[in-house]
């Protein structure tokens, strides 16, 4: 019993010493403060800027840092704990990493990601030979990548991108054996990229578009066998597609667009059998498209457009069953539509815009039941378009403009799917506007323009709230300007013209708040021009011309201070030109001929300092030229005063529009001499001072010497020049046409004009698809 005691006594002694034991090893190592670590990290918080202070417990005053934000710790044993990892992710730190984060020798993981961090990665980052996961991504790092990070041989995930990084990726980024993600996109990372990435065996995602790389995608790339990913999109590269690319068996993902790689797309390509998406567009590839890429069984995506690969499109593309997008638009493909191409059953997207195909519409397209976007712009495509498109429940987006077909539009488009961009313009197509394409509501971009349609414009499309553009110029369209128009708030632009239109415009017009485009011209509308169009402020193109409108040009109109071109030419506008005009600040076009406007021309119209073409013959102007005129700085397209009653002297000032290409000033009552400061005139291709009261010596500058004699005819006083001296014979007079109607004149000014403008207008009607579809593409990785 004793010894028992005795035992029991000797284990509570035991015990005591234990616990004497940890209390002075605890105050042995609290006496001695903050280790090592904490040290370094109290170093790193010194450089920071952390305006929120989410790093406000990092307290010096404690014995590890192991409590602190964003640290975690790992036990050596049970005395020594150490930093494992530091996340720091998306506090809104900035100013820049210390070199003390060398000093973290036990990190697994470094998360610095989503900051402001500046200046360099620091080189002392390869002493933490633990580190497995690095995330620097979304700061603000420049310089070069360091080449010590080679040395992390644990290190799987690489996260650099978002940054300022600039120079070439060091060779020693080949040493990282155990690296599986690397991400580097979105930098100023420049030179080739090196050979040593075919050492990255366990390479799964490598991205590093939006860079400056140049050079060519090596082929030891090839040797990258795990790799899934490949992304380096939108930088310089060049040469050919390796077809060592065909090796990487088990790539998911290749994404090279908008770079400068060229030669033939590799028929290796097709081994990758486990790609789902492909996207090589916007390079210079030629060639034809290889009928082996069929073999992608498993290709949801692929993206060949804007290279110049010629031949037809493989029937084989067909056996991608899989596929949802299909873009092999703006490359020279020739040939026919493959009907195959109908049993990739969940297509969603096909574009085959601006290529060179022929042949009709394949009517099995219409059993893409999924269909949602189709474009075959720009090709030379013949025949009906298929009633069966009509009964597509998916399809948003339908582009056949800029072909040959022929026949009616299906009366039942729009019926039975959520349809918001229909072009079929510039084409063949007769018959009437179907009257159902805004039913569900989507409708926001309509354009029939150029073909034969006739008829008035249904309700349907005048009550649709949801339409953005109308366009329809250049049909045989009948009927008055729907006033109904005006109640769709969402309208910036109606076109129009060319149509057979009559009627007055309505004052309603005024409610069209958000317009911007208004273009009216070559149609039979009649009566005044409602003052109520001053109601549209955001006006920016107002083109009435070649209609049958009288009555004074309202003032109001020069309340739209955001014209910049307006054309109100051939009508039978009359009385003064309101001085307001010169209130235009942004006018670059200003039309006003073949009217019967009278008074003088407004001096205010010097004011108009960004106009590039102005347009005023064939009225009853009279008085003087303004001097004023001579401040339009911008003017280089025309100035035409022709036709008019103007006299007096040519300014002087004239000779400052340095830009000027056509001075049209013929057929007035203009006396005094051609002014000298015209030598300043250096732009000056065409002139016409013909049919005036000129007098002296043409001036001798190589401009006006080159102008043919009948610019000068009829100024009874002038002589010299072209003329060929300062005594006309009767052989200079016999080159006088005869004066017949004043709009023959100026017909070729006036054509000159129109045809500049009526460039411009169908650039404006016939964007690219890209242009009009781009915004609705389905994304692709970026890089």
């Amino acid at each position: 019993m004793g010894m028992q005691f005795l035992d029991m006594g000797r284990s509570s002694l035991c015990r005591l010493v234990i616990v004497f034991i940890v209390i002075h090893v605890l105050l042995i190592h609290q006496s001695k403060g903050l280790n090592s670590e904490g040290q370094y990290l109290l170093d790193i918080k010194s450089n920071l800027g952390d305006k929120f202070n989410h790093l406000g417990n990092w307290d010096p005053n404690d014995p590890t840092p192991c409590g602190w934000k964003g640290v975690n710790c790992s036990t050596i044993d049970v005395y020594n704990p150490v930093v494992q990892s530091l996340n720091l992710s998306a506090l809104n730190l900035s100013g820049f990493l210390s070199p003390s984060i060398g000093g973290l020798v036990h990190l697994t993981t470094l998360d610095l990601s989503f900051n402001g961090l500046s200046r360099d990665i620091p080189k002392e980052i390869g002493n933490c030979s633990s580190l497995e996961v690095l995330n620097l991504n979304d700061n603000k790092f420049e310089a070069q990548i360091p080449k010590e990070l080679g040395t992390l041989s644990f290190l799987t995930t690489l996260n650099i991108y978002n940054n300022r990084l600039s120079g070439p990726f060091p060779d020693e980024i080949g040493n990282l054996s155990s690296l599986s993600q690397f991400l580097a996109y979105s930098n100023n990372i420049s030179g080739s990229l090196p050979s040593s990435l075919g050492n990255l065996k366990r390479l799964t995602s490598f991205r590093a578009g939006q860079n400056l790389l140049t050079g060519g995608l090596p082929s030891i790339i090839g040797s990258c066998e795990s790799l899934e990913y490949l992304g380096l999109a939108q930088n310089a590269l060049t040469g050919e597609l390796p077809k060592e690319i065909g090796k990487l068996k088990n790539l998911k993902e290749l994404i090279l667009w908008e770079n400068q790689l060229s030669g033939l797309i590799p028929v290796e390509l097709s081994n990758c059998t486990n790609l789902s998406i492909l996207a090589l567009y916007d390079n210079k590839f030629v060639g034809r498209v290889p009928k082996e890429l069929g073999n992608l069984i498993n290709l949801t995506k692929l993206y060949l457009y804007r290279n110049q690969l010629n031949g037809t499109i493989p029937k084989e593309i067909g056996n991608l069953s899989f596929a949802e997008q299909i873009d092999f638009s703006e490359n020279m493909l020739s040939g026919e539509i493959p009907v195959e191409l109908s049993k990739i059953k969940g297509l969603s997207l096909l574009y085959l815009f601006e290529n060179q195909l022929t042949g009709v519409i394949p009517v099995e397209l219409t059993t893409l039941k999924n269909l949602t976007k189709l474009d075959l712009s720009i090709n030379y495509l013949t025949g009906p378009i298929p009633m069966g498109f009509q009964y597509l429940t998916e399809l948003i987006m339908f582009q056949l403009f800029d072909n040959k077909l022929s026949g009616g539009i299906p009366q039942k488009l729009g019926a039975y799917s959520p349809l918001w961009v229909l072009d079929l313009s510039d084409n063949q197509l007769m018959g009437r506007i179907p009257r159902h394409l805004c039913r569900n509501s989507n409708l926001i971009f309509l354009n029939l323009g150029l073909n034969k349609l006739s008829g008035g414009i249904p309700s349907g499309i005048t009550n649709c709230k949801s339409l953005v553009q109308l366009l329809l110029v250049g049909n045989s369209l009948t009927g008055s300007l729907p006033s109904d128009l005006c109640k769709l708030v969402n309208l910036s632009a109606v076109d129009l013209g060319q149509n057979k239109f009559n009627g007055p415009i309505p004052p309603e017009i005024g409610n069209c708040r958000s317009l911007q485009r208004l273009q009216l011209s070559y149609n039979y509308f009649t009566s005044e021009l409602p003052r109520e169009i001053g109601n549209l402020s955001r006006l920016a193109i107002f083109n009435i011309s070649s209609n049958n409108l009288t009555g004074r040009i309202p003032p109001e109109i020069f309340n739209c201070k955001m014209l910049q071109r307006l054309d109100l030419s051939r009508n039978r506008f009359m009385e003064n030109l309101p001085g307001e005009v010169g209130t235009l600040s942004q006018l670059e076009l200003l039309k006003l001929s073949d009217n019967s406007l009278s008074g003088t021309i407004p001096p205010a119209m010097g004011n108009l300092l960004r106009l590039t073409e102005l347009q005023m013959g064939g009225n009853s102007f009279n008085g003087n030229i303004p001097a004023q005129l001579g401040a339009l700085s911008s003017l280089q397209i025309a100035l035409n005063l022709s036709y008019n009653n103007l006299s007096g002297a040519i300014p002087s000032e004239l000779g400052n529009i340095v830009l000027l290409e056509y001075l049209v000033l013929n057929n007035n009552h203009l006396r005094g001499q051609i002014p000298g400061s015209f030598a300043n005139l250096s732009s000056l291709l065409g002139c016409n001072f013909s049919y005036n009261d000129l007098t002296g010596p043409i001036p001798s500058l190589p401009r006006l010497d080159n102008m043919a004699v009948s610019s000068f005819i009829e100024n009874n006083g002038l002589c010299g020049g072209p003329l060929g001296g300062c005594n006309p014979t009767p052989s200079s007079l016999s080159l006088q046409p005869n004066a017949k109607d004043k709009g023959e004149h100026v017909e070729l000014y006036i054509k000159l004009s129109y045809l500049v403008a009526m460039s411009l207008l169908l650039r404006s009607l016939h964007p690219t698809g890209r242009e009009i579809t781009m915004s609705t593409t389905a994304s692709v990785p970026k890089f």
